[in-house]
């Protein structure tokens, strides 16, 4: 899966962030009084808020709309969090909102103060992405009333307090956002969260779901018993069944005052964290913590499958993210430890994401044999064979990914385990076709390309195919990786249920890939295929129907217990990306996902391997 790249809003956590005086706000520090309520027509915050996601004074200037500072962020997007500490009855309505100042606010946690300015709806990443907004206070004047106040109680968040839906259908009457539709914060855990935008909550010794990031943030689960995976994970089961109970957190508090912790799945968020509810386009809602707690460790330890026996072909897809030669040694070295040690060094491993000679440097390279002797001399130092490889040099700038790096599928394999069959003529272009030899299926072309012209390939990297032969019999394996999600709507979208707009290309690959593999066993029934690699989809999606069609492959992830089943974790979702699918002429298997990446914060990849292991 390709990362979007990040918001100055986090850089800024690190580093300096330009403001513009323009934007700034301008602070009143008055004599303290003791507030009271609001005289008519005079506007509350749950009244800016409203009881839908927009504001019902969007757009409008409001006058002295009183508060007690919750929260300061005097990085990224800077400004402060208010609430109301005299709440209505309505439980749709916020009593929290947050102030923008783009300078660095000059309020404190526990001042009374009371805000003037533009009533805004922010989105992150554009409207256009489809995500939900953020209401706040802009262009803000700023009067400070008193000091150490005592601040709003919390709203506890646990797992009584989270809906078991997700979230509404959206208004069809409304292209299908739920962007105006009444808060339902007793019946949909998305609906909840809106309606506490901006307020003080709290959790308490909340499970980690997803490694702590680069980007200073981790995700829990208030739920731990939804979806648990088999290592303290939240397991993404179905489109339906997104894990209400998932919430990012971060720290208000700037790195360079206080690092962020490191955290892995598994590990527990200890006692108390509490500060606003924020939103963000990179998960949605999250906790930004004022007070955070300690992670306490869980003792997740990487995998090690077992060794395949004198007769098992022992087959496995590892997607490398990215490597090239200017990858320091650190991750060529880790990278060859879980094939050997983790992996116990497979006949054949398919490789995903291997890049050219110069990386990202987009100068026209397209060879990839520095990055794979580097790569190959490392499993040799760490202890396993010394590997062959086959691959074909994509066209330049033609298979997506990173630009610059043309990452491509390649096939490492042990020669003295298995042998190659190499037949010539395989190229970027050149599509590899099934005839028969001596009564069995085999490539016209090996390594060979599937169907590259086929426009479901467009900017995306080709299946590649290649015969191989374990103690006599030959073995087809195709090695893939389908196109990215970049481009779909997140599950917090304000458009419900949200548009995958990238599996229309991904449904086109599979139909190809399943069309190749029927070729196949048109030529010999039982042909030993196996196809595997980053589909970039799930177990439950269309892609994997298509893929499956008319039985001429099943996915061996279904083998696996529920709580097994993923590959990679994104937004604390632990999830299937990664799959291997067999054809019928291989009747047992023994199939494995290798988790020794995603769960963890110190990754020499996103993805976790996978492999199975047969008798031919």
């Amino acid at each position: 899966m390709i990362a979007l790249s990040r918001p100055s809003r986090r850089a800024a956590a690190v580093g300096a962030f330009t403001v513009s005086a323009a934007l700034g706000a301008t602070l009143l520090v008055t004599s303290p009084f003791t507030a009271t309520a609001a005289g008519p027509g005079e506007l509350r915050i749950h009244d800016i808020q409203g009881n839908t996601r927009v504001s019902p004074h969007v757009g409008e200037q409001v006058t002295d709309v009183a508060g007690i500072v919750t929260g300061v962020r005097a990085y990224g997007s800077r400004g402060f969090w208010i609430q109301d500490p005299r709440p209505d009855d309505d439980p749709a309505t916020s009593e929290g909102i947050f102030v923008f100042t783009n300078a660095a606010p000059a309020v404190a946690v526990g001042d009374a103060v009371t805000v003037s300015g533009t009533v805004t709806e922010y989105y992150y990443g554009g409207a256009a992405r489809g995500d939900t907004s953020l209401t706040q206070i802009s262009r803000p004047t700023v009067s400070v009333v008193s000091s150490g106040n005592e601040l709003p109680a919390p709203v506890v968040l646990d797992a009584d307090a989270i809906p078991a839906a997700y979230v509404p259908e959206g208004d069809p009457a409304d292209g299908g956002s739920i962007e105006n539709l009444p808060l339902q914060p007793e019946k949909y855990a998305l609906d909840l969260y809106a309606s506490l935008e901006g307020m003080n909550v709290r959790i308490e010794d909340a499970a980690i779901t997803g490694p702590s990031t680069a980007y200073y943030e981790l995700w829990v689960t208030l739920q731990p018993e939804v979806n648990a995976t088999s290592r303290g994970g939240t397991r993404y089961a179905s489109y339906d069944d997104p894990n209400p109970g998932r919430l990012k957190v971060e720290s208000l508090v700037p790195v360079a005052q206080q690092p962020f912790p490191t955290a892995n799945t598994g590990d527990t968020l200890g006692g108390v964290t509490e500060g606003p509810l924020d939103y963000d386009e990179f998960g949605g809602y999250l906790l930004a913590a004022r007070e955070l707690g300690t992670v306490v460790p869980g003792g997740t330890e990487p995998e090690t499958t077992r060794a395949q026996d004198r007769k098992e072909l022992a087959v496995a897809a590892y997607n490398v993210e990215n490597l090239n030669p200017s990858n320091d040694q650190a991750k060529f070295d880790r990278l060859a430890a879980g094939v050997v040690n983790h992996l116990a060094s497979p006949d054949i491993v398919a490789l995903e994401e291997i890049q050219d000679d110069s990386g990202p440097v987009d100068d026209g390279t397209v060879t990839a044999d520095v990055t794979l002797t580097r790569f190959t001399d490392a499993i040799v130092a760490a202890g396993g064979p010394r590997y062959a490889w086959r691959g074909i040099d994509p066209e330049d700038g033609r298979d997506g990914g990173q630009p610059g790096g043309n990452i491509r599928n390649v096939f490492l394999f042990n020669p003295d385990r298995v042998s190659f069959t190499d037949r010539p003529g395989g190229d970027a272009t050149t599509a590899t076709s099934v005839v028969k030899q001596r009564g069995k299926a085999a490539l016209t072309h090996s390594p060979g390309r599937v169907d590259p012209a086929n426009p479901a390939w467009d900017s995306s990297r080709k299946p590649l195919a290649g015969e191989f032969s374990f103690r006599g019999t030959p073995v087809i394996v195709i090695a893939n990786h389908f196109n990215s999600k970049g481009g779909d709507q997140s599950l917090y979208s304000r458009y419900q249920p949200p548009t995958r707009s990238s599996e229309v290309q991904r449904l086109a690959q599979a139909e190809s890939v399943n069309a190749f593999v029927r070729d196949i066993l048109r030529v010999q029934k039982n042909a030993q295929v196996v196809v595997l690699g980053d589909i970039n989809d799930f177990e439950f999606s269309a892609t994997t129907d298509a893929l499956t069609a008319g039985g001429a492959l099943r996915s061996a992830v279904f083998s696996l217990p529920a709580d097994e089943r993923y590959t990679y974790i994104f937004n604390g979702n632990a999830q299937v990306l990664d799959q291997t699918l067999v054809s019928p002429g291989i009747k047992k298997f023994d199939y494995d996902i290798v988790h020794i990446n995603s769960e963890f914060a110190g990754q020499a990849s996103d993805h976790d391997p996978q492999i199975i292991r047969f008798k031919p």
